[in-house]
């Protein structure tokens, strides 16, 4: 493990401003620091462990990471900023439910999507390292279910889908991808995996982003549309879709498309893609929103 002197003090990107205003963080440069290094140590910690530590790492990091950050993005998050998240991901997920699904949100966070989604299914299930961001109040069809980050104590073939927001980017790419497995072995045939990550291409998406134009942090591994689809592949999955939202309307895309717009936007210098990341064309074309389907 390297020590926290080995990182020198960071210096902010040049962009960091638009950065900040684009993510709607704001925060002072110092507490930006804090949490960059802070994020930069555990980082190392779980790049430098082996497999079966990591295991136990997982929960142990990201506990430390908010009982040391008062005002990390989560804990400061407006609550109608919140709902209106909720609300998207809803809109994305219940053409895929009926009331006798099950379903299952692997990194639930504070379970608000979990819960709102068990207002629709049979059963709504929320996975997690940890359960320091629950609230006290739950519903009755929603159920924890603690992970060590990598497996998941459920029943094979017994979810109709799946979902995660965010998540894919914090394992390990050798996690990632035992996780990935075990995804498919919980689904149903015809079944499906919404996953949300976000891109290599537009990014960092983490704290790093304030400093670095790759990820340094929490984020060990970001993704484009073909390394995506490779794991998802390499896992199981029969048919791998990218969806496209723009104005409302969303767009199960050919794999193609995506791949060229992958190829498009490396051919940028990087401080060019850096600003183009922070357009709406960037929040259409790689939100990278994919399914795979069982």
């Amino acid at each position: 493990m390297k020590d926290p002197a080995d990182h020198p003090l960071p210096k902010l990107r040049p962009d960091y401003l638009a950065q900040q205003e684009a993510y709607g963080d704001v925060r002072h440069p110092d507490r930006l620091v804090a949490h960059y290094m802070l994020e930069r140590r555990l980082a190392d910690r779980l790049l430098t462990a082996s497999a079966s530590e990591r295991r136990q790492l997982y929960g142990l990091l990201y506990e430390e990471l908010f009982s040391t950050l008062d005002d990390h993005p989560q804990h400061t998050a407006e609550r109608e900023a919140c709902s209106l998240r909720v609300t998207r991901q809803l809109r994305l997920l219940r053409p895929y439910v009926d009331q006798q699904a099950r379903f299952v949100e692997i990194g639930c966070g504070d379970a608000a999507l979990s819960m709102a989604m068990a207002q629709t299914v049979r059963e709504a299930v929320g996975v997690d390292v940890t359960d320091a961001l629950l609230p006290g109040e739950r519903s009755a069809n929603f159920t924890f279910v603690k992970t060590d980050g990598i497996a998941l104590p459920i029943a094979s073939q017994s979810v109709d889908l799946v979902y995660s927001n965010q998540l894919m980017e914090h394992l390990h790419p050798d996690d990632a991808l035992e996780q990935l497995r075990e995804i498919r072995r919980i689904i149903r045939p015809g079944g499906r995996y919404v996953c949300i990550t976000p891109s290599r291409v537009t990014g960092p998406h983490d704290v790093s982003r304030y400093f670095d134009y790759e990820a340094t942090g929490f984020h060990v591994s970001e993704y484009d549309y073909r390394s995506l689809r490779s794991a998802f592949q390499v896992a199981g999955f029969k048919r791998f879709e990218v969806v496209f939202t723009a104005r409302g309307r969303r767009i199960v895309a050919p794999y193609a498309i995506a791949r060229a717009a992958d190829l498009a936007a490396y051919a940028l210098p990087r401080s060019w893609r850096a600003r183009f990341g922070r357009t709406r064309w960037a929040d259409v074309l790689f939100a990278m929103v994919v399914i795979g389907r069982c």
